[in-house]
C-alpha cells in the first residue's frame, strides 16, 4: 500500500457478467496446469498448525478446551484426537498470496493464522445462530459444550486473531494487514446479520442475496487472498487485484455451498439432507428458483410466503422438504446457481491478469477455483 492511511481493500471488480457462462474452456491451454489442491491446502494446514495451537492455548479454561475441541485436536472426552478440521482454504490462499512478491510464504504465515481464526470464530458462532448440532460428523461446541461458553470461543478467536496479527513486527504491515483483517470482520458479521434477517423475509432479489453472500464468505477469502501478499510489502494496485481475486473466489465458494446445503451427500457434508431448507434459508438457488417466473419458481413464492405471513418456523417434514427441493430445481435454481459458480471462478481468475507473480504461484491460485467449483461438478 502506498501510505498507512490508505484504505483496505473494501472494493472488489464485479466483472462476473462479462464471463462465459459455459463451465470450460475460459482460459488458454498453457495457463492450465495440474495442482494437487489438498496437498497445497494440507501444507497450509501444517504450517500455520503450531501458531494456531499457540494462539488457541492463551484462551482461559474451559475456552481453550471447547476451542481445541472445535478444531478437532481433542475428542468428546478431552482427549487428544487425530483428526483436522475443515478444508483450511484460507490459511493455504494467505501463505500462497505473500508468495507473489517472490520472497517466499513466511511473511504470510501470521495472516494465516489470524484467518483461520476468525473464520472459525463465524463457524462456531453460526452453528449457535443456526441450531446445527453437527459440524464435521460431531457434535458442534454449543451442542456438546453449553451456548454461553460457544459465545465466548467465539468471541475468544476474533480476539485472537487482531492479537497475532498486531504482533508482527513490523508496525507498518500489522496496521495494513490489522486494516484488511477487521475490514473483513466487519463485512462477515454483516452479512451473517443479512442471512438471519433474510429467513424472516417473504421475499429476497438475488441482488441481495448476492450481497450478502460477498459480505459473509467473499469478504473473508478476499482477505484470505491479499493478507499474506500485504505482510510481504506488496503495492496497493496487487493488494486490491488480489482482494478482488478472493472476493470472486467467496461468491463461487457460497454458491457451491448453497447447493450443498440443499443437494449434498450427509456422509460428505456431515449435516442433515436438505439442511438449509430445514431453516429457511434464502440461500442463492432457492432465490434464483422464487426470481424465474416459472409455475414451479411461483409454488415456490407462495410457500415461502406462507412461511413469513404466520411467522411459521413448525420443523418441515421429510415430503415438504423433498418437494421444495424439487421445486427450486424444475424453477431452474440448481443450473443457475452452478452456472454463478462458474461465472465467479471465470471472474476470480481475471482478477489476477494485471497481477505479476511468479508462474508456479499463478498456476497454484489458478488451480483453486476450480477445485471449489469442482466439489458439485
Amino acid at each position: 500500500m502506498s501510505t498507512d492511511s490508505s484504505p483496505a481493500f473494501p472494493g472488489h471488480a464485479d466483472t462476473a457478467e462479462h464471463t462465459s457462462l459455459h463451465p470450460h474452456g475460459t482460459l488458454p491451454n498453457d495457463r492450465i496446469a495440474r495442482v494437487d489442491v489438498p496437498a497445497l491446502l494440507e501444507e497450509g494446514r501444517t504450517r500455520c498448525a503450531a501458531g494456531l495451537r499457540a494462539a488457541v492455548a492463551r484462551l482461559a479454561s474451559p475456552m481453550d478446551v471447547a476451542a481445541a475441541y472445535h478444531f478437532g485436536w481433542l475428542d468428546v472426552q478431552g482427549r487428544p484426537s487425530g483428526r483436522t478440521g475443515g478444508k483450511a482454504l484460507r490459511p493455504a490462499l494467505a501463505l500462497l498470496s505473500a508468495e507473489v512478491t517472490g520472497a517466499g510464504d513466511g511473511p504470510g504465515l501470521p495472516g494465516a493464522v489470524a484467518v483461520e481464526l476468525l473464520h472459525n470464530f463465524s463457524l462456531v458462532h453460526d452453528d449457535l445462530m443456526d441450531g446445527d448440532e453437527q459440524r464435521r460428523h460431531r457434535d458442534t461446541v454449543w451442542k456438546r459444550h453449553g451456548p454461553e461458553t460457544a459465545i465466548l470461543v467465539g468471541d475468544g478467536l476474533l480476539a485472537l486473531a487482531m492479537e497475532v496479527i498486531l504482533e508482527v513486527d513490523s508496525v507498518r504491515a500489522a496496521h495494513r494487514a490489522a486494516r484488511t483483517l477487521t475490514t473483513a470482520s466487519r463485512a462477515l458479521i454483516d452479512g451473517q446479520s443479512r442471512d438471519l434477517s433474510y429467513e424472516r423475509r417473504e421475499q429476497v432479489t438475488l441482488e441481495e442475496c448476492l450481497h450478502m453472500a460477498g459480505e459473509k464468505t467473499g469478504a473473508l477469502l478476499a482477505c484470505s487472498a491479499s493478507i499474506g501478499a500485504v505482510l510481504s510489502g506488496t503495492d496497493d494496485r496487487t493488494g486490491q487485484a488480489l482482494w478482488d481475486y478472493g472476493y470472486q473466489l467467496g461468491l463461487a465458494f457460497q454458491a457451491v455451498d448453497d447447493l450443498l446445503g440443499i443437494w449434498g451427500d450427509p456422509r460428505v457434508t456431515g449435516k442433515q439432507q436438505w439442511g438449509d431448507l430445514r431453516r429457511r434459508k434464502k440461500s442463492l438457488p432457492v432465490v434464483a428458483a422464487a426470481e424465474s417466473g416459472s409455475t414451479a419458481g411461483q409454488r415456490l413464492r407462495e410457500l415461502l410466503a406462507d412461511d413469513a405471513g404466520h411467522g411459521s418456523h413448525a420443523e418441515l417434514t421429510d415430503e415438504e422438504l423433498a418437494m421444495r427441493a424439487a421445486l427450486v430445481e424444475e424453477a431452474g435454481g440448481r443450473t443457475w446457481t452452478l452456472q454463478e459458480a462458474w461465472r465467479r471462478r471465470n471472474a476470480a481468475i481475471r482478477a489476477l491478469d494485471s497481477v505479476s507473480m511468479p508462474d508456479a504461484v499463478r498456476q497454484r491460485f489458478v488451480a483453486i477455483p476450480d477445485f471449489v467449483v469442482a466439489r458439485v461438478g
